[in-house]
């Protein structure tokens, strides 16, 4: 009851200074107020007041509103952790056989020739450096490279 006579002043109060705005030749801003003042009495005509009022004061709507924020929680956590994953066992199982089937032998990074094509020819031999760690240049990367299965 109290809900109801608060919604009609709301509007009632909405339409007079929709009144003093179009008064004030402000037409388009005068129509809006009107609009947004005859929101609350609209509600209450259609009941959806009431039924707020009537689902604000029971304990079981609460309990029900808890209930799917715990549901809302333990989705939006699933699918995080879903996304830090990679997917789900299914998908990531598939990965790990497609990797499997299409790995490729270590051979097959070196170019192949076909029938037809000419050989380059090979670079003359560099003399050695007699610089120190000559080798050691290049184990961090070769070690690195093979970490990583390249």
């Amino acid at each position: 009851m109290i809900a109801e006579t608060v919604c009609s002043a709301v509007s009632a109060a909405g339409l007079g200074i929709a009144a003093v705005t179009a008064y004030r030749r402000r037409f388009l801003t005068a129509a809006r107020i009107a609009a947004y003042s005859l929101v609350p009495i609209g509600l209450v005509m259609t009941g959806v007041v009431e039924w707020l009022a009537d689902t604000a004061f029971s304990p079981v709507a609460w309990a029900g509103f808890g209930v799917l924020g715990v549901a809302w929680v333990l989705f939006m956590t699933t699918r995080a952790v879903e996304r830090r994953r990679g997917g789900t066992r299914k998908e990531r199982k598939e990965a790990r056989a497609a990797a499997r089937r299409d790995a490729v032998a270590p051979g097959a990074s070196a170019p192949s020739l076909g029938a037809g094509a000419r050989p380059a020819a090979e670079p003359a031999p560099r003399p050695a450096k007699a610089s120190r760690g000559g080798d050691d240049d290049f184990s961090d990367i070769e070690a690195i490279l093979k970490k990583h299965g390249i």
